[in-house]
């Protein structure tokens, strides 16, 4: 099986500049999109999963201190590399305090950048991958066993999963207390690229609901979160 490529959004307005880190970055297999203005970021963040986030602090439109505080105050936990033009220390706690993971200064050495880019993914994947659930997983009277695709509510009923109902679970559960987006579960679940709507998923977290909640009108596992996503809330 080929290693899964990072998806890369670029947000950046230099037109040049914008190019040449395109092509750099390609050259070391990531995927990349582009763009060159906060709202248009903000935009793709809402439609696409992406594994980190390069954005310019002056930005049209929108400038990048705003569309980082945006997307963490929506719960969005992308890794965000934040490239300036400012560079005193005042300059980069106030990057850091919106919410960026890391901070370039321009001009900057390009070896560099790429090294910063691979590292916050990698330690991005380290933390999800040690947050991820083993193949048995127990909440409340409820138990799931990935592997052989069944599940037992809270009365020892068995309940046969689906395939796309066991990703689906396993991309919840794994994200436990967080807000996971639409556009994620469609990308990862489903393997949308471009999504069309979320009928699916909402008919999945019903079923869900009818299976585990003690009421499935009043949930206490399994949430819909208004114009963001969908939560599985758990103590862990």
């Amino acid at each position: 099986m080929s290693e899964k490529q990072h998806h890369i959004l670029l947000v950046e307005d230099e037109e040049h500049l914008q190019e040449a880190l395109k092509l750099n970055l390609e050259l070391e297999h990531y995927q990349v999109s582009c763009c060159g203005d906060g709202a248009e970021a903000l935009a793709l963040v809402h439609r696409e999963h992406f594994d980190l986030i390069i954005l310019d602090v002056m930005l049209p439109e929108v400038d990048g201190m705003a569309v980082c505080e945006s997307l963490r105050l929506q719960h969005f936990n992308v890794p965000i590399l934040m490239l300036s033009a400012k560079n005193t220390s005042a300059d980069r706690v106030a990057g850091l305090k919106k919410g960026a993971d890391d901070y370039l200064t321009k001009p900057f050495n390009l070896e560099e950048l790429l090294i910063r880019v691979e590292n916050l993914i990698r330690k991005n994947q380290m933390i999800t991958d040690r947050n991820q659930v083993t193949d048995v997983y127990q909440f409340g009277k409820n138990k799931i066993d990935f592997n052989g695709l069944i599940a037992y509510n809270k009365k020892g009923k068995p309940i046969k999963l689906t395939k796309t109902e066991s990703m689906l679970l396993k991309l919840l559960i794994d994200n436990r207390n967080e807000v996971v987006t639409r556009e994620r579960i469609l990308q990862s679940v489903w393997g949308y690229q471009v999504f069309p709507n979320t009928r699916s998923i909402d008919n999945v977290i019903l079923a869900f609901r009818k299976y585990f909640e003690e009421d499935s009108r009043n949930p206490i596992f399994f949430h819909s979160v208004r114009g963001l996503g969908y939560k599985f809330s758990c103590p862990d």
